[in-house]
């Protein structure tokens, strides 16, 4: 089967409007390809893919699977994606778990060809209940799409919540097998899809959240972000070229000197830039966090138009799929085959599958300005738009409530024009607010009481990922514990600048914690005791932006019973924060 490859019309060359604050010059620094030596030539025999199509699926060649990861056994036995081209899902959600768990292909079915459908089972925690991952691109979703998620999850009750996640995007927990069929269906029927959002897939297409309405933004990144979404799931229908990857994958476009996409943490990164007049992007690789290893996106030294924004991915996917290794799942992401070709060698392998075989060099004419202070996009903020502003709402570590998301709906349509926009930072955006609505809407209860514009300081860079109250690889709970420890900190030290503050329940990292300000990765520790506990690594230094770099080990194995004093030590020490008895004291 060929894979979906529609065209895009590039938009007129951005211009930049007028900004109340002054602004540095831009700096037009030629990108350069990382310093790394390139690595022996590779054999040409470590050039053939060690995929092949058969029957519309791509299958790994028989003389490719000695040493192969379980998962690849899995999507061996079976093509996961038969659960959709063949409504295999019907099926096996007629079965009840003691059937499914009596037979391996329909255990492996649930626990794991699933994820091909967004579905994810929570065995551990949740056993015979599914979290529900939907396709987001851009972080922009609506009022009805938002009214019907509520709907899901309100008939689970307590098991029934939403979160918004670090890529832009909604999942929703508490689903059942025999009603997902039906989900599939309503999901189609507002315009949403859950398809290719998990296991070896590309994730949700993450964009601008202020596109489209940001007096600054460099390009309005929905059409790109929308038209990558299409392309790598073949408009909702299942791109089978693109369902069988070595590991997942992640792409972003920026379209703000703010960085709000975190380019240097995905798998391909799209930075504007002009070209001899032409608008494009140059292309950072292979950025990625795993248990065993972090690292920052590269230059591919590479520009193209926003014409060939699709040919693009189609190429690096493709090289990625053909060339990438299905061994030891700790070495599969995508920049372990850069290394192994090195970063030339990996640009031919790109450059071979673009339409025409060229591929042009990167562009010294970069867009993203170097030296930028990054704005904070919560509270009221003046559109492009004359006379409309977005609402920038703190939605406490993401989570959301039945009632909470038909609230949202209403503000958004009473307010607005019946639209969300969901961040990285798990926080959502109100726009196309008109001035004279703002008064009232910032008197709303849910405001008021909730999702506050105008959180704590230290609650606005506050993150954290499931942790084990649902997910079967979280070692510590995270949402609860995050709210609770800031807000004790908060209570004995004042700083005068947020500081962005992430928790993840396990090294998977799912968090970011290398991003942030001070980051904290669950892990078992011991007390005072000796006894065993829930504990956390903590980690500084990580820092986004045009200076973006991941931070490191600043403490290991810390209780998280002794956490407060640790992170007001940290606070006191490093952010310049101020103990409140002596703030006190001194008034």
């Amino acid at each position: 089967m060929s894979s979906f490859s529609p065209k895009f019309l590039t938009p007129p060359l951005p211009r930049c409007r007028a900004s109340t604050r002054q602004k540095p010059n831009r700096l037009f620094a030629a990108v350069s390809p990382p310093a790394t030596a390139a690595p022996a030539e590779v054999e040409a025999a470590r050039l053939e893919p060690r995929v092949e199509e058969r029957a519309g699926y791509w299958v790994l060649k028989e003389k490719f699977r000695q040493g192969i990861n379980p998962q690849e056994k899995v999507k061996l036995e079976k093509e996961p994606m038969k659960l959709v081209t063949e409504n295999g899902i019907e099926e096996l959600a007629k079965l009840t778990m003691e059937d499914i768990d009596s037979n391996k292909l329909n255990k492996d079915d649930v626990d794991v060809r699933l994820k091909w459908l967004g579905l994810f089972h929570r065995r551990k925690h949740q056993y015979g209940r599914f979290m529900m991952r939907l396709k987001l691109p851009n972080g922009v979703t609506t009022s009805e799409q938002t009214r019907y998620l509520a709907s899901v999850i309100r008939k689970y009750g307590k098991e029934g919540c939403a979160d918004v996640t670090t890529r832009q995007n909604w999942q929703i927990r508490g689903v059942v097998l025999p009603d997902v069929p039906e989900i599939l269906q309503g999901l189609a029927g507002v315009g949403l899809t859950s398809l290719q959002s998990g296991m070896d897939n590309v994730r949700n297409p993450v964009g601008n959240p202020l596109a489209g309405i940001d007096p600054d933004e460099i390009v309005d990144t929905r059409a790109y972000t929308n038209l990558l979404s299409q392309f790598i799931t073949a408009n909702s229908a299942g791109n089978l070229a693109l369902t069988n990857l070595p590991r997942k994958w992640n792409v972003c476009v920026v379209g703000s000197h703010d960085l709000y996409e975190h380019p240097h943490i995905n798998d391909l990164a799209y930075m504007p830039a002009t070209k001899d007049g032409r608008f494009g992007f140059n292309l950072l690789v292979g950025g990625f966090f795993s248990p065993k290893r972090c690292e920052e996106a590269i230059p591919l030294d590479a520009w193209v138009s926003g014409d060939d924004v699709i040919p693009l991915c189609k190429a690096v996917l493709e090289a990625f799929r053909d060339l990438g290794t299905r061994g030891n799942r700790q070495k599969t992401r995508m920049m372990w085959l850069i290394d192994e070709l090195g970063i030339e060698g990996f640009r031919a392998e790109v450059e071979k599958r673009m339409p025409n075989r060229e591929l042009e060099r990167s562009s010294p004419e970069e867009l993203v300005e170097k030296k930028w202070e990054r704005r904070d996009y919560l509270g009221v903020h003046p559109q492009k738009q004359q006379g409309l502003s977005y609402v920038g709402l703190h939605i406490p570590v993401g989570r959301l409530q039945a009632d909470e998301m038909d609230s949202l709906a209403r503000l958004a349509d009473e307010y607005g024009t019946g639209e969300l926009r969901l961040t990285v930072e798990q926080n959502i955006v109100i726009p196309n607010i008109e001035n004279s609505k703002i008064e009232s809407l910032l008197k709303e209860p849910l405001l008021i009481e909730r999702f506050s514009p105008e959180p704590p300081i230290l609650m606005k860079g506050l993150v954290a990922c499931t942790g084990s109250q649902f997910c079967g690889q979280g070692i510590i709970e995270t949402k609860a514990r995050a709210l609770k420890v800031t807000e004790e900190v908060g209570r004995l030290v004042s700083v005068d600048r947020p500081v962005r503050m992430h928790w993840t329940g396990c090294p998977n990292t799912c968090g970011q914690v290398q991003v942030a300000d001070i980051g904290f990765m669950g892990c078992m520790a011991r007390d005072e005791n000796g006894k065993t506990c829930e504990g956390a690594d903590v980690y500084l230094g990580g820092k986004i932006g045009s200076d973006s770099h991941l931070g490191e080990i600043y403490k290991k194995s810390v209780p998280c019973k002794d956490l407060v004093p640790v992170v007001v030590d940290i606070l006191v020490e490093k952010f310049g924060g101020v103990l409140r008895e002596r703030e006190e004291s001194e008034d």
